[in-house]
């Protein structure tokens, strides 16, 4: 808390004592200096400081409240509310001077799962017991029992065997696709998806490799655009990014042909496998080419990204470069964070929350497509898996975009996963993150937002 708001009120203006209180506290807030969850002094204390009548404090408190800045509670006091981020910043600003510091945006990013209920008692305990018990020591490949986990995750939850020795313990997606694409010869040429993830479909480029667009449609990519001189290609079969098709079966066994045909590596991003809603899914292309398949998984959607930890399964043989190589440039997450997580998925704790997880979403999924489906102009794409929509629009994305952002939501333009020309117009946007109510007010500043009128 402050010792002393920045607060001068002038007894001689004509506007009264409680309402100038209002609006500089209003000021402060949106100037950042009073943030979510600040606390704020008695009515007693800051009306000695002013030299003011405990009444107008009280007054303006109470005004306050009412509109949803400060929260009050017995024994706590009373703060700035710690959900005032999810209030329309434009109703903050337009108390507000062109200096103001705009609030920060809420976060609507693809893939960002809800963390409300993830620290419940298994969580805890698995943490305790790490920290209470550290590994003396991590090897390249990560700790062994989180293999073995990881392992038998895959088993149940993706019908897929691998041993753990073929099992690299990496810090997410990207960071395992860097440490594959180390052990390649540069400059090697890498097919990815376009439009396709662009966090992953970056990483060649940046290791001196040639990276080449590879066309998809609805149900992901489409084998006879392949040329024949690629070295590896990066695929999404399980939920392609970000139109969410799933690579039927005859597709899988084209490309696995295209791959023992013209002896190119396929690295698998298995994205979001494990949140689907429509039909069973299939199996990874691991299970239909063991032998020239890498596997890149993690446990950003299901736990938290900031979790950091995820996995690579390759071929034993590559598997052992691999560990070679990890054990030059070193493990990069922490033998707590694997004890802790190798714990958790050994209570089962991480197999409940995920079918917890995937009712929750389902219900949020039907909640979008109930609001944006008949949207007039518009066009909602199929939500079949994950955390996020794709809708089509007839107004040019990059308007779309900036009103919301004015409005307090950062969605992200369409043509942004576009490797090339070409790109679609339209919104992608995260649903899983926030509650029913901050979804339900999300999607009417969106359905607002992309109206021609």
């Amino acid at each position: 808390m402050l010792a002393d708001l920045p607060i001068a009120l002038n007894p001689h203006e004509p506007t009264s004592i409680p309402t100038q209180l209002t609006e500089q506290i209003r000021r402060l807030v949106a100037r950042g200096i009073l943030t979510p969850g600040d606390p704020l002094p008695s009515s007693r204390s800051l009306s000695t400081q002013l030299g003011v009548s405990r009444g107008s404090v009280v007054t303006a408190y109470d005004q306050l409240a009412g509109e949803g800045y400060l929260s009050t509670a017995r024994g706590s006091g009373t703060t700035i509310n710690p959900d005032l981020h999810l209030l329309k910043p434009v109703e903050i600003e337009k108390k507000e001077t062109s200096r103001s510091v705009p609030p920060p945006l809420l976060n609507l990013s693809p893939g960002v799962p809800d963390t409300a209920t993830l620290a419940d008692s298994a969580w805890r305990a698995a943490w305790r017991e790490a920290c209470a018990n550290p590994p003396t020591n991590s090897p390249e490949q990560g700790l062994l029992r989180l293999r073995i986990e990881i392992a038998d995750h895959l088993r149940q939850m993706r019908g897929l065997m691998v041993e753990p020795e073929q099992i690299i313990v990496t810090a997410g997606a990207r960071e395992g696709l860097s440490l594959l694409l180390r052990t390649m010869d540069a400059p090697a040429r890498i097919g990815v998806e376009s439009p396709g993830y662009p966090s992953l479909r970056r990483i060649p480029q940046v290791l001196g490799h040639e990276t080449i667009d590879v066309p998809t449609d609805e149900s992901g990519l489409v084998p006879r655009a392949l040329p024949h001189d690629l070295n590896a290609l990066l695929v999404t079969p399980s939920h392609q990014y970000p139109y969410g098709g799933s690579l039927p079966a005859d597709r899988r066994t084209a490309l696995v042909a295209w791959a023992e045909a013209n002896d190119a590596l396929l690295i698998e991003d298995d994205f979001d496998s494990e949140l689907r809603y429509v039909g069973m899914p299939l199996p990874p292309l691991r299970a239909l080419a063991p032998d020239r398949t890498i596997l890149l998984g993690t446990f950003s959607s299901v736990i938290t990204p900031q979790v950091a930890c995820g996995y690579l399964i390759g071929p034993t043989p590559q598997a052992r470069v691999l560990a070679t190589l990890r054990g030059i440039l070193g493990q990069p997450v922490g033998a707590i964070t694997q004890h802790a997580l190798a714990s958790y998925l050994a209570s089962g704790a991480l197999r409940r929350r995920t079918q917890r997880l995937r009712r929750l979403y389902r219900h949020r999924r039907s909640i979008v497509q109930d609001t944006l489906g008949d949207l007039p102009n518009t066009q909602l794409r199929p939500i079949n898996g994950g955390l996020h929509a794709v809708l089509l629009c007839d107004k040019p994305q990059e308007l779309v975009v900036s009103t919301l952002a004015s409005r307090g939501l950062n969605v992200t333009a369409l043509s942004h996963y576009w490797g090339g020309t070409g790109a679609d117009n339209g919104i992608v946007f995260g649903f899983g993150s926030h509650d029913e109510d901050t979804l339900r007010w999300v999607l009417a500043e969106i359905s607002d937002a992309v109206s021609l009128g």
